[in-house]
């Protein structure tokens, strides 16, 4: 496929998808979005992942009744992917061409689970995404009775980039405005902790409404499926991902775990054994650093919990 547009034709980005038709948010066109379908070249037999999806930059000719029909596809950056189970199926991509993940906990109500934390964190680094941590509702992080989200939440600040915002007061709203812009960010995090109070404070407007297409044809009424893109601004959107956690959930190799620790890298390839475990074994540089303080034991812990498979035993998280 070729690395640039047709001459001539009209480009767009992909911000919903209905089965075989996607919905394109056209530049320069004031928001205008059509509702497109693959021209059948473009489909290719055997290929192992989506043709078209959320994400993706497309070039399209324009049909009647607000349709259109996608003929190019721009080569994709990065993705997130679901694998899949077998050499027949087609990976899944649930969204093409982010360029960060934003995880998103609350400091109450629901509690925040640092191991659900882990392995969202632990997904990112399998498909190399750039990660951060976002803690909402800090208006409600004032119970003696508990641990600041700030004391909670610590140890993840000495590896990724954390904000701590509040919808209600505005806290740090504006700092992760400023975070979001100009990117494609995916947006994932367990329920009830505000995704959507929060896109409501960095879009007061409603501007990620844009993606609705008028149901005068109904062509992908109720067969919404993947990722959908919320834009913010001109330059910016943010990526509703609703099947991330079920892909958190698939099991782990464990000879791949530590590459996934950030903080565990710099110490593997140190160990007295080649193939150490970083569990129990004499002469371990992982372990080492640990005892140190140079990996904080909270994420160690997380780590070696994993390995050992305690949390699969225990029914998951």
């Amino acid at each position: 496929m070729p690395s640039l547009p047709p001459e001539g034709a009209i480009t767009g980005l992909v911000v919903r998808a209905h089965g075989l038709w996607y919905e394109v948010l056209l530049d320069d066109a004031d928001d205008h979005v059509v509702l497109a379908t693959i021209r059948g070249g473009l489909k290719r037999k055997h290929r192992r992942t989506d043709n078209v999806a959320v994400g993706d930059r497309v070039a399209v000719s324009l049909l009647p009744d607000n349709e259109a029909v996608i003929e190019w596809v721009q080569p994709r950056v990065r993705s997130l992917v679901r694998t899949a189970r077998n050499t027949r199926d087609t990976d899944q991509v649930i969204l093409a061409n982010l360029d960060q993940v934003m995880f998103v906990f609350a400091s109450h109500d629901p509690e925040p689970h640092p191991r659900m934390l882990d392995r969202f964190l632990i997904l990112a680094e399998l498909q190399q995404l750039p990660a951060r941590i976002a803690i909402g509702k800090m208006d409600l992080d004032d119970r003696p009775d508990s641990p600041s989200a700030r004391e909670r939440f610590r140890v993840y600040e000495r590896v990724y980039p954390v904000s701590y915002v509040s919808a209600k007061t505005g806290e740090g709203i504006e700092d992760l405005r400023e975070i979001l812009h100009g990117k494609i960010t995916a947006v994932a995090g367990p329920s009830g902790v505000g995704k959507s109070s929060l896109l409501n404070a960095l879009d007061p407007e409603g501007r990620r409404d844009v993606a609705e297409i008028s149901g005068a044809t109904g062509k992908g009424r109720h067969t919404t499926i993947g990722s959908r893109l919320y834009h913010i601004d001109d330059a910016t959107f943010v990526a509703d991902t609703p099947g991330m956690r079920s892909l958190a959930m698939h099991a782990i190799d464990p000879e791949r775990l530590p590459e996934c620790y950030p903080e565990l890298r710099p110490y593997l390839g140190e160990c007295f054994y080649q193939d150490c475990t970083h569990i129990h074994e004499p002469g371990c540089a992982v372990l080492a650093a640990v005892e140190a303080g140079d990996i904080a034991r909270e994420r160690y812990e997380s780590y070696a919990s994993l390995r050992r498979g305690d949390e699969l035993a225990e029914g998951g998280w």
